[in-house]
């Protein structure tokens, strides 16, 4: 799967999706106005009043105030939903009842989960998302939401967490991360949006007749005027409620199409993802087995059934409203020899006592795979062809970027992955992440945080540090990523506090780092898109219009990629050659106009370019940090900041290197 295909392909789904409910809309809007004529011509039986020029079917005015009527109520409905969606994925969860599982649990269902969910995050380069749990939903299903990889959540039913083994899990959750990376998310929530502002119009009758229902029961309405005058609210409730119901029937139809064309994608995927059809096939027989299947009893998972991994409730109009395919198509797409025949479920599941072993996850040694660091000189290396290997592979998984995902997070101390899931920790263990190595530096850092954080930090911070001192550099910002979702849990205060805190270490020996400036530029970038998905969308369309950006940050890289200043100018050309179409307007910048301050910046409006730009600049990033025929762990982490800051989820490239390395014997 191609990231930046696969994102294109959801902007053109979002813009032919724009167009099905603006037909939708407009069938709306001319139902009303029939319905209006009519409710009009039966109050008033002369065609009298001021709306009806004469006896004919086209009345302009009263379909101008219809259409204007009908546009607003539906425009304003949608926008609400779409503002309560600005939160991220949790709204959606916790709306149908989530409840987020603790990263310190002792739960072996839930530790399992985490661990695939962190897994597969570490391994595609995204910031690991929240996982939540629906404790109520005993079916077998699962779902993905949110506007950005940065906000995005992962929530399974209470069945799927029982009731799969770890392969099939991973399956699951392999499906549910296409969608995360593909650009689904994002059009889940526009399709919720606005169907429930064609929706609103039938809620809005709903309403009116509910209160007319309650003002008869209270009181009659005496005299021929107020008889009428309630015949006439009646008819409009009713004709609000008809027209909102059609409009939201062929929405619903709009809806299951759009999500139907997917599914195979996303099964596809988690096969290619995790490199075992049995995963995701043996998912799908089970729900095809057990009795209660994928539905969930939550009334509210109709609106939004396209956000789950198989069919979440049951139609009375049968396919028309599905929005999955039938199981045992899913299942032929991925395995040619099913017979048709579903798991068959035993009296008693006994999944307490279920393994990682048993669960048929063939858990990867430390033998499997030889490590694709060296070091020379103290310094982390990789081979050249990591860069362009993790560029290819950005927003995508495969099984060797998991395998050694896990054998990342197997070989990070436990006491600092507890510290990551930890909300009081977290900061505490980021602070420590920027701890300088020479104890005289270490000194006035351990003391800010003292000053800044307080000595229950400073207390934690020394129970950390002989862990940190062992942690090798490719460990670092995979314990970033671990430490998101609790970073996210502060509230305002202590997180504006935190990263005041985090700024100053990063200053404190006036002097900024590769690494303090790639750590310090992930996490800010991530919580701020997390907090305004919306500063994704793209606002340059031409090389031309970033092309002085493009060269601070490749004349940056290439400094930052080598000790001999000579030899930068060649690393600069070296990237500046994958982009023939303003390589005559790069130029490589002196040192003074590539400080980290400037390169923020240059990153940041970067962030607003097309999708091709941002490819065609991370291709050229990967040619620069590569020139010298070697990449260091610090080139790498700068690399991956980058990607991060263009919205591009990268895999760490120790992954990525031997995920190139051609097989041995």
């Amino acid at each position: 799967m191609d990231f930046f295909e696969a994102q294109a392909r959801a902007k053109k789904r979002t813009s032919r999706l724009v167009v099905l409910f603006a037909f939708a809309v407009v069938g709306t809007i001319l139902a009303a106005y029939v319905a209006g004529l009519l409710i009009l011509r039966f109050v008033h039986g002369d065609g009298s009043i001021a709306l009806i020029d004469g006896p004919h079917w086209w009345q302009p005015k009263l379909f101008a105030r219809v259409a204007i009527a009908t546009l607003a109520v539906i425009g304003l409905a949608s926008l609400f939903k779409w503002r309560q969606f600005s939160a991220g994925g949790s709204v959606v969860a916790e709306n149908l009842g989530g409840r987020r599982v603790d990263p310190r649990t002792t739960d072996f269902n839930e530790k399992r989960l985490l661990n695939v969910v962190e897994e597969m995050a570490i391994a595609s380069g995204t910031p690991v998302p929240a996982v939540y749990v629906l404790d109520d939903e005993p079916g077998l299903n699962a779902f993905a939401a949110g506007l950005t990889t940065s906000d995005a959540i992962v929530a399974v039913t209470r069945g799927t967490l029982e009731k799969l083994t770890r392969d099939e899990l991973q399956g699951v959750i392999g499906h549910e991360f296409s969608h995360i990376l593909n650009g689904d998310m994002r059009l889940n929530m526009r399709l919720t949006s606005l169907l429930f502002g064609i929706l609103v119009l039938g809620l809005v009758g709903r309403g009116v007749l509910w209160s007319l229902r309650v003002t008869r029961g209270g009181r009659r309405t005496r005299g021929k005027n107020g008889g009428g005058a309630i015949l006439a609210v009646a008819a409009i409730g009713l004709a609000l409620l008809i027209i909102g119901y059609v409009g939201y029937f062929f929405g619903r139809l709009i809806q299951a199409a759009v999500s139907r064309q997917r599914e195979f994608l996303a099964d596809a995927s988690a096969v290619q993802f995790t490199r075992n059809p049995g995963g995701i096939t043996g998912a799908l027989k089970k729900i095809g087995g057990y009795a209660l299947g994928s539905s969930l009893q939550s009334s509210k998972s109709a609106e939004i059934g396209h956000f789950f991994f198989a069919q979440g409730f049951r139609s009375m109009l049968g396919g028309l409203w599905a929005t999955h395919p039938p199981l045992a198509e899913r299942i032929r797409a991925l395995d040619s020899s099913f017979d048709g025949t579903f798991f068959e479920p035993p009296q008693v599941v006994d999944v307490a006592v279920e393994s990682f072993v048993t669960a048929g996850f063939a858990s990867p040694k430390s033998g499997d795979l030889a490590p694709a660091t060296t070091r020379s000189g103290g310094a982390a290396v990789l081979p050249p062809s990591a860069a362009s290997a993790a560029v290819e592979s950005v927003g995508s998984l495969t099984p060797e970027q998991l395998a050694n995902a896990h054998l990342l997070l197997e070989a990070t101390p436990q006491r600092l992955r507890d510290a990551a899931h930890d909300p009081v920790e977290a900061p505490v263990l980021l602070f420590g992440l920027l701890l300088a190595d020479d104890p005289l530096a270490r000194a006035p850092q351990c003391r800010l945080v003292t000053d800044r954080a307080g000595a229950d930090a400073a207390e934690i911070l020394s129970q950390l540090q002989p862990a940190l001192a062992n942690l090798g550099p490719e460990q670092r910002l995979p314990l970033l990523q671990l430490a998101l979702p609790a970073i996210r849990q502060l509230a305002p205060a202590a997180l504006d506090a935190f990263l005041g805190t985090l700024d100053e270490l990063v200053h404190a020996d006036s002097h900024v780092s590769t690494f303090e400036f790639a750590l310090q530029k992930l996490l800010v970038h991530t919580l701020e898109l997390g907090r305004k998905p919306d500063a994704a969308i793209a606002h340059y369309h031409s090389f031309n219009a970033v092309s002085d950006e493009i060269s601070l940050v490749l004349s940056a890289l290439a400094r930052a990629a080598t000790s001999d200043p000579a030899f930068a100018p060649r690393a600069f050309a070296a990237g500046a050659a994958q982009l023939k179409l303003v390589e005559a307007h790069l130029r490589f910048l002196d040192a003074a106009a590539c400080d980290f301050a400037s390169l923020d910046a240059a990153l940041d409006k970067l962030a607003g370019a097309s999708l091709p730009i941002k490819r065609r600049t991370l291709v050229a990033a990967a040619s620069v940090v590569s020139a010298d025929g070697r990449i260091l762990i610090t080139e790498a982490e700068l690399l991956r900041a980058v990607a991060a800051a263009l919205d591009c989820p990268m895999p760490p490239l120790l992954a990525a290197a031997i995920a190139d390395r051609p097989a041995q014997g």
